[in-house]
């Protein structure tokens, strides 16, 4: 059986499918069986392309005409003459959006314009929907999103947003193999969630009889492979947590872990305020992005101030003078401050923190030293037996990196855990789970790190001047539609 019989075999009319009885549609199945009536394949299984159009266009350089035949394929955005023969067929059977295949030589028109001279065409995937320019393109929010590919094919600056993403990303690897660490892979599937309060996804392993969560952070993984003697490791991959959707949030997003031994929280600030600054350097040519039409400069240094000095600051409100969840929420009702109610004490110093704070932190800073409920995988800071070694940073209104020295002692590690435990039966469903595991992998002996987490998403958002981070995911999570 020849190309084109085959493909006459494979596209025979299927059931109707919705949006079939749309006239634009069937004015383009009608031309899909007229080219089977010519025996020529609408999907064949390969093109014979041999060029680009940029190197067909470096091919011709400063010349009037080259010689070399080439075969070049793209979508049609345009229709023109394309020669005598097969005019009639190309006239009769294709439309806007056609793949097709063109093959020829370059030479330039009289106005100086590069062009292939075409001697031969074919399809090499016919569109039996018209792109969205029949609808007066494609500018609806939630239609954009949910028809992502619609999206990126009809709005250039869709397009190019997504390519930047990429090349944010390849600065980011760029940055961390230039300083010697290596990435490596940690499981998505895991026994015990951990490394973040956040509640997991679950699914049921069949062949294992039991449940598994999807993961909700990196975390504890990357310090095994520093158990077992990696010194410096880093991850970019996917991770899941059941949450709602917002401008900030999205339960499928791309996380950035590092970590590095015999280093601290304050390797991992200096690391940062040299990520930052090298990624936007590399991948968009600049060290300063906008927000609200405010410059911000991402160049070091970056403002540093503690979370007590910032929370006192921005609501008059001293927790470390209110040490349980009453006084501090007096002090918070006393303040006329607008804060959700929050279970523990823990949480509403947090809840100052995103409210009250991070708003307000526009140019890059540092929040650094946070209570130790706040941090069951961070050390505390000597001569401290409520502060950990932990520092949050900020820019645009939001965080966009969390960092630790991290914890390496297995009986504090225990201690921790245990008291998760007490706050996740207290009705604290984020709180974190029992890992004897990892305190078993502690106990082989973690030499002193520091880690740093960041959100991929959120850093290309912010370098890239969105507001919301489902723009920069190529398929968000959205909202079903009844």
């Amino acid at each position: 059986m020849n190309e084109a019989a085959a493909s006459r075999q494979a596209d025979q009319e299927p059931a109707p499918l919705p949006g079939d009885d749309d006239p634009l549609i069937q004015t383009r199945r009608a031309k899909l069986r007229r080219l089977h009536d010519a025996g020529a394949a609408a999907f064949p299984a390969r093109t014979g392309r041999t060029h680009s159009l940029q190197q067909a266009l470096t091919i011709l350089g400063e010349q009037q005409a080259a010689d070399e035949r080439l075969t070049l394929a793209g979508r049609v955005l345009l229709r023109d003459t394309v020669g005598t023969e097969t005019y009639q067929l190309f006239r009769s059977t294709v439309d806007l959006g056609d793949l097709i295949e063109v093959s020829g030589s370059m030479f330039r028109t009289r106005t100086d314009e590069p062009t292939l001279q075409v001697t031969a065409w074919r399809m090499v995937a016919k569109a039996l929907r018209p792109p969205p320019e029949k609808w007066h393109g494609l500018t609806d929010v939630e239609t954009r999103l949910r028809r992502r590919h619609v999206d990126i094919l009809a709005n250039r600056d869709t397009f190019d947003l997504l390519s930047q993403r990429t090349r944010i990303v390849q600065a980011v690897r760029d940055f961390y193999h230039a300083r010697d660490y290596l990435e490596v892979e940690t499981p998505v599937l895991q026994a015990l969630h951990g490394g973040a309060a956040a509640r997991p996804f679950t699914t049921f392993y069949q062949a294992l009889d039991r449940d598994f969560s999807l993961r909700i952070s990196l975390e504890l993984y990357l310090k095994r492979l520093l158990v077992g003697g990696f010194e410096r490791v880093y991850e970019i991959g996917r991770v899941f947590r059941n949450e709602g959707l917002s401008r900030r949030h999205n339960p499928e997003f791309t996380l950035l872990e590092s970590y590095e031994a015999y280093a601290d929280y304050h390797t991992m600030l200096e690391l940062v305020e040299q990520l930052v600054p090298t990624v936007a350097q590399q991948a968009l040519g600049r060290q300063t992005v906008t927000h609200q039409d405010q410059e911000i400069d991402l160049r070091p240094p970056w403002r540093r101030i503690t979370l007590r000095e910032a929370i006192l600051a921005e609501t008059g409100i001293d927790y470390g003078q209110h040490s349980d969840l009453p006084s501090l929420q007096s002090a918070v009702e006393a303040a006329g401050l607008r804060v959700e109610p929050q279970p523990t004490w823990a949480k509403l110093v947090d809840q100052l923190l995103d409210t009250a704070v991070a708003p307000r932190l526009i140019q890059p800073t540092f929040v650094l030293d946070y209570p130790l409920e706040l941090s069951p995988f961070a050390k505390l800071k000597p001569g401290s037996a409520d502060t950990v070694e932990r520092f949050e940073a900020f820019a645009a209104g939001f965080e966009l990196a969390n960092a630790f020295s991290e914890l390496n002692d297995p009986d504090d590690q225990y201690r921790r855990f245990l008291q998760q435990v007490d706050a996740r039966a207290g009705g604290d469903d984020e709180a974190h789970v029992m890992d004897l595991d990892f305190v078993e992998a502690l106990q082989q002996g973690m030499p002193p790190a520091g880690g740093l987490g960041m959100g991929i998403d959120r850093l290309v958002m912010f370098l890239l001047g969105q507001s919301t981070i489902r723009e920069v995911i190529f398929f968000p999570m959205l909202r079903t539609v009844e």
